[in-house]
């Protein structure tokens, strides 16, 4: 078997003996080229478990290995896995210019001068940032300054990148190039990337496999696909409808909202076959069906499901 890019056992961190775990024995595996979503509410341990995982932090208990490196007994070897861009942080300095952060990132990951400039240029093309490398990132919009960050990540090319909130903030545009970027690093580079966000289509877009953390436990860890399978709500329906025509009596608890050309009829049914009866209704009544579909749970449904099942388990 391949070793996982990411191997966190029995992992826990408390901020003072008598505080609650922020961490609490957590055990995640991801392998190598996965996009690996990480979500959980505010203050649930995510930031704290990538933290740990990049060695800035040292666990109460437990263990994180980066591509079978120790990140406590193989600093050296581990920190040499990953970049990381972590949410809150100033993760490239303000002063230097895009150019000058990008060489020294390279050159403290142990580069030379010019491998590293090599690179640099590869990422600031690429960023669409080439032809201001030489401004200071303090003056950068808020998306720029996140590229120049991801860049900074990447210019040692490691395996593994750490991303905590990489679209916080960000315009329509700069989210739509940093979620390319992801896409491209796992599926065209093979690199793995493990990915926290509140922005739920993001992770639903991009990520081969999610885990749900509520105050420091792992309450789910599924591939996107079947997480989504095990909610799929059967029994509800969408039906649009031509024009705003007079409608039959509806099945209790349906609603009608209405659009510049279509009607939509939404609703729950005990039986499918009431889903029929209401179309015979609806034909009785001349009324131009659209499309019927069953309406599938988005990942925002299953994660506010986990978390409340969490919180009343």
């Amino acid at each position: 078997m391949n070793t996982p890019a990411i191997e966190i056992t029995g992992l826990s961190k408390r901020y003072g003996p008598t505080a609650p775990p922020a961490v609490d024995d957590v055990s995640l595996s991801v392998e190598p080229g996965c996009v690996f979503g990480f979500l959980g509410p505010n203050g649930a341990g995510k930031t704290t478990t990538i933290k740990i995982a990049a060695g800035l932090l040292s666990p109460t208990a437990g263990r994180v290995a980066l591509n079978g490196c120790d990140v406590a007994t193989r600093r050296s070897a581990a920190m040499a896995q990953f970049g990381a861009v972590l949410e809150g942080s100033r993760n490239v300095y303000w002063n230097l210019s895009a150019w000058q952060n990008l060489i020294y990132f390279g050159r403290l990951k142990g580069m030379p001068k010019a491998a590293a400039a090599s690179r640099a240029s590869d990422l600031l093309t690429e960023l669409d940032l080439w032809e201001r490398r030489d401004e200071k990132v303090g003056g950068f919009s808020r998306g720029m300054q996140q590229k120049v960050a991801i860049a900074a990540a990447l210019i040692a090319d490691p395996s593994i990148v750490l991303l905590d909130e990489p679209t916080l903030g960000l315009d329509v545009e700069a989210t739509r190039t940093v979620k390319k970027w992801i896409a491209t690093l796992s599926a065209d580079q093979g690199k793995t990337i493990l990915l926290t966000t509140h922005q739920l289509d993001v992770v639903e877009e991009l990520c081969d496999r999610v885990a749900v953390i509520r105050k420091g436990k792992v309450v789910t860890d599924l591939p996107t696909g079947e997480l989504l399978a095990g909610f799929r709500r059967r029994d509800v329906y969408d039906v649009h409808i031509e024009g705003d025509p007079a409608l039959p009596e509806l099945p209790e608890g349906f609603t009608v909202a209405h659009g510049e050309e279509t009607t939509t009829i939404s609703g729950q049914v005990a039986d499918p076959l009431e889903i029929y009866r209401l179309l015979d209704r609806l034909r009785e009544h001349r009324v131009v069906l659209r499309s019927l579909a069953q309406v599938q749970p988005g990942l925002e449904d299953v994660f506010l499901s986990l978390v409340e099942e969490a919180r009343h388990g």
